[in-house]
């Protein structure tokens, strides 16, 4: 009963994580151009938070080590909640880029700790499924966020004010509710560097989908806007189709978790890879045909949206125990450096006038990982 309770707070957190990624980015963007900052600066001052998401990787594993799940999730949420506080009061883009830095280290400390207890806490038979959950739960939070640009017209801090409150609740949740973990001990004398290398060797192909996911996430929000206007829709019409990858994950997120449970986790995840990335290279033909791209759009982010999470769980499935600490920053690491890599290179082809190449090499890359998963053999140490 009580690790049910742990996993259903854990839910929650990851939510208002969730929620406060998909609120600030919109918010701050659409204040941003209001004050008049230039649209290439907008979006170098919301790449902060990446770069702070970034940042945290390189020590989550050993700030956990010190100070255990709870008071790391408590105080990457306090660090969010002090922020959202600040927001209003620094209204500077330079300390919004610092304030930015600051809940990309807290909103990385959270999904740190919760989804890697999440890992641990979750028997292998229902791993799929309870690891689904959690992306959904993240991805509800991330959807719901942009909602907050309604707030704005009861003034430019009712949002920030809102969200905080939210984040206080849950804060008193975890610290009167959760219990006070640690994780297990890793072996004496085995270095950080030697557990990143040991886990590569053993899981390599369970630990690519986090960067593949990254890549895709932050490529699609901010290259298929530029590219469905030189396609010919309109900046509503985009507006209504962008939601769509994001709900064919919410959709196949649970199903594919379940099957993964049921049939392999790497026949899910070759499967997906190649279907997903069919559909994302056949993305430039379907033109201006506005029902066609949704389609496609729906089936390719349904596919890959539980990228995260399956290779999570895949990782698991493969690692000795002590080792998926060690896996979960990698896989971080992987989604923060393909979250960084994915916009710029999408921006070059469109820069060079080939819109289409975005989505030719997104889908390449997501079948040639699938067809390497026919010569990934796992093979366990402990």
């Amino acid at each position: 009963m009580n690790s049910r309770l742990n996993y259903i707070i854990l839910i929650t957190v990851i939510i208002a994580a969730g929620l406060s990624q998909g609120l600030l980015l919109p918010v701050l963007s659409i204040l941003l151009e209001q004050k008049g900052v230039s649209s290439s600066l907008n979006g170098l001052n919301a790449a902060a938070l990446y770069v702070g998401s970034f940042a945290m990787t390189l020590v989550a594993e050993r700030v956990l080590g010190a100070i255990g799940f709870k008071k790391l999730i408590a105080s990457g949420i306090s660090l969010v909640l002090v922020t959202l506080l600040l927001f209003p009061l620094l209204p500077g883009i330079k300390a919004w880029f610092i304030l930015r830095l600051l809940v990309g280290i807290g909103d990385s400390a959270i999904n740190y700790a919760a989804q890697l207890w999440v890992l641990l806490m979750t028997p292998a038979e229902h791993r799929g499924r309870n690891l689904s959950l959690y992306g959904m739960s993240y991805g509800l939070g991330f959807s719901l966020g942009p909602l907050g640009i309604s707030l704005l017209r009861f003034g430019q801090a009712a949002p920030f004010l809102i969200l905080a409150g939210l984040f206080v609740l849950v804060l008193l949740l975890v610290l009167l509710k959760l219990p006070d973990s640690h994780p297990d001990k890793v072996e004496h004398g085995e270095g950080q560097a030697r557990r990143f290398g040991r886990s590569y060797q053993l899981a390599w192909y369970a630990l690519i989908p986090a960067l593949l996911y990254g890549y895709m996430e932050a490529s699609l929000n901010s290259n298929f806007p530029v590219y469905g206007l030189r396609t010919g829709f309109s900046a509503d019409q985009i507006a209504a189709l962008l939601p769509f990858a994001g709900i064919g994950g919410l959709v196949l997120q649970l199903p594919l978790g379940l099957w993964s449970d049921r049939y392999g986790r790497k026949k899910i995840l070759i499967f997906a890879g190649v279907a997903g990335g069919l559909a994302f290279t056949l993305l430039p033909l379907a033109g201006d045909h506005f029902l066609l791209t949704l389609l496609l759009l729906m089936v390719a982010g349904g596919l890959v949206g539980s990228f995260f999470s399956l290779g999570l769980s895949y990782a698991a499935d493969i690692l000795p125990r002590h080792l998926l600490p060690a896996a979960n920053v990698v896989s971080s690491f992987h989604y923060s450096v393909g979250s960084i890599i994915g916009p710029g290179l999408g921006g070059l082809l469109l820069e060079f006038g080939w819109g289409g190449g975005v989505f030719a090499l997104l889908g390449g890359f997501y079948i040639l990982f699938g067809l390497a998963g026919l010569l990934f053999s796992p093979r366990q140490l402990n």
